[in-house]
């Protein structure tokens, strides 16, 4: 029953998938059997010296953490010749997968002076300028031709580099308010967001005040000099809030670490600005020139733990995580090339897969039935159960994380097939062993099920805790292998635990199993059972003449497995009847 609550719950949960998000029936497939994207980066230093071996291996394992932390899984990320690296992405990548892979990702701590409205107003008053016919009055064209005069001006006020742009002496403290000259003030006023272009570039000074939006352009910033470079934090995760009790808040935040420069520095800084007023108080994280998050500070934080709290949900607290935590690459990127490639492998190659494991069931199947008769129905079953379970995990995984199936992760599958196939050839020879032991058919399902879920356990065991080393030690296919290999592994717990011996113990109850049917696969004659249990025998099956083969194997079997006190008992009985005739 609890087995079924999974299915029809992974079942109902992609159904809702597929009718309110972009969820799919079939799991997602990766760049071997699909093609997808490939981006060529050109790498380069801002200081102009050579990009080294080691840093292009660093930048290749930065890059590899924002893709999987993107969601997207089985990338291929090679370095190219000693500068250049190759990002191969299943299917069509999206806009914010691109953005992540090409930025140069140069992550900032700077202090905020001031804060306004990003919108370009003068746009929306040429927008509300124009009739529904598309025609303008003479009103309505004087009010165009003015807000144009007004965009200009603010534009020639903004790329604008007055001398007292800034203040002489410069401040030492990156957080004072001196830095807020009439000019750089007006500056800021004139400045919207459509112009953050222009006015910065994707590397601004990191000495001097920054003007800047956030990832809306909705919010303006001014912003003092760096105080504290993006390399101090060691992780970020995203997590509930709590209270001081330890009950959750119901809301996400985002947990940073840094390293003990990093926590140093922070405290002398959330010291200064806890209390201060707004926007004072505030402190942005500037990634490649753009604000990701500007937090109030709400206390000194000395240990080097801050937490960034705000209207997130839990995919955004994990987007800005991610951002924070792979946000700093040692080298900068040029764009050399993005183009759509062809799968290398296709769909003749998913199918040929597919053949192989189908063939491979089959056996299985064939195998099952020769060696159990009318039990192997219960492995072929529980095979089909097992299938059914996998794919809708595996669907389910295509949607919510990410995961694609490569022909690395079908192999794994297929690998799986004789595991599971092996838990059920445990567990009847384990019912077939009790039998012989002289247990009736329901005593033999509950005692060879206690010894063969040992065994399955250690085996599995054995199988997850490989897939497990293997995920986290691989890249690329061999993950998606790994993968599936883990997967099918619990899978298989779960199916033998919950249908596989509850369907044996229901066969034991019928009079076909009870009665030791030959077709049953549990007739203790062919079995060899030809005694009870201990001390309790029947009289020897003696082969005749005639007798076939298999009695005379199955009488042997029962000797050999005999023990010594029983041998003597068997004896004494022997010498007992012979006193007595």
């Amino acid at each position: 029953m609890f087995l079924l609550v999974i299915i029809v719950g992974l079942a109902g949960l992609i159904t809702y998938g597929v009718l309110r998000s972009d969820a799919t029936w079939t799991p997602k497939l990766a760049l071997d059997l699909q093609g997808g994207t490939q981006i060529l980066l050109a790498a380069e230093q801002t200081d102009g010296q050579a990009v080294g071996g080691e840093q292009l291996q660093q930048a290749v394992s930065i890059i590899r953490q924002r893709v999987d932390a993107a969601g997207v899984s089985e990338a291929e990320i090679t370095t190219q010749g000693s500068q250049h690296i190759s990002v191969s992405i299943p299917g069509k990548a999206d806009e914010a997968t691109l953005q992540r892979i090409e930025a140069s990702a140069k992550l900032d701590f700077r202090p905020v002076l001031a804060t306004g409205i990003g919108i370009d107003m003068t746009q929306s008053a040429i927008a509300g300028a124009t009739g529904e016919d598309g025609e303008q009055t003479d009103e309505q064209k004087a009010t165009v031709e003015q807000a144009k005069q007004d965009r200009a001006a603010a534009e020639k006020i903004v790329m604008a580099e007055p001398d007292d742009l800034y203040p002489s002496p410069l401040p030492e403290e990156a957080g004072d308010t001196a830095w807020l000259t009439p000019a750089l003030q007006a500056q800021f006023d004139a400045f919207t967001c459509d112009m953050e272009a222009d006015l910065n570039g994707t590397n601004p000074a990191a000495d001097k005040p920054l003007i800047t939006c956030d990832d809306t352009g909705t919010a303006k910033y001014l912003l003092g000099p760096v105080e504290l470079n993006g390399d101090v934090i060691t992780d970020a995760t995203a997590g509930m809030g709590t209270t001081q009790t330890g009950a959750t808040t119901g809301s996400w935040n985002v947990q940073i670490t840094m390293n003990k420069e990093g926590a140093e520095t922070f405290g002398k800084i959330s010291t200064r600005l806890f209390g201060a007023t707004s926007p004072q108080n505030q402190f942005a994280f500037v990634l490649d020139g753009k604000v990701l998050s500007a937090p109030e500070m709400q206390g000194q934080i000395l240990d080097g733990r801050p937490s960034i709290s705000g209207d997130f949900t839990q995919e955004t607290a994990q987007a800005l995580a991610d951002q924070l935590k792979f946000g700093a690459l040692p080298i900068d990127f040029t764009v050399q090339s993005q183009e759509d490639i062809s799968a290398t492998l296709g769909t003749s190659q998913l199918g040929a897969g597919l053949l192989a494991g189908l063939i491979g069931l089959l056996l299985v199947v064939v195998y099952s039935l020769f060696q159990y008769r009318a039990l192997g129905s219960l492995t072929i079953t529980s095979l089909a159960i097992a299938g059914i379970l996998t794919y809708l995990l595996l669907t389910y995984f295509s949607w919510r994380q990410g995961y694609r199936l490569s022909l690395a992760g079908v192999a794994g599958i297929i690998v799986a097939v004789g595991f599971t196939a092996d838990s059920f050839i445990v567990y009847f020879e384990r019912i077939r062993d009790a039998l012989r032991d002289g247990f009736s058919i329901e005593s033999a399902v509950e005692h060879g099920w206690k010894r063969a879920f040992r065994t399955v356990l250690a085996s599995d065991g054995v199988n997850f805790l490989a897939a497990v080393i293997l995920f986290i030690l691989a890249v690329g296919n061999v993950k998606g292998f790994a993968f599936t290999l883990g997967l099918t592994t619990l899978v298989d717990v779960l199916v033998v635990a919950l249908f596989t011996h509850p369907m044996m113990t229901l066969f034991a109850r019928t009079r076909f199993y009870q009665s030791g049917h030959p077709f049953s696969g549990l007739d203790p004659k062919r079995l060899g059972a030809v005694y009870r249990g201990r001390a309790q025998f029947r009289e020897p099956v003696v082969a005749s003449k005639g007798a076939g083969k298999k009695v005379a194997r199955s009488q042997k079997e029962a000797e050999r497995r005999q023990t010594i006190a029983e041998r003597k008992a068997a004896e004494a009985a022997g010498t007992a009847t012979g006193k007595e005739s």
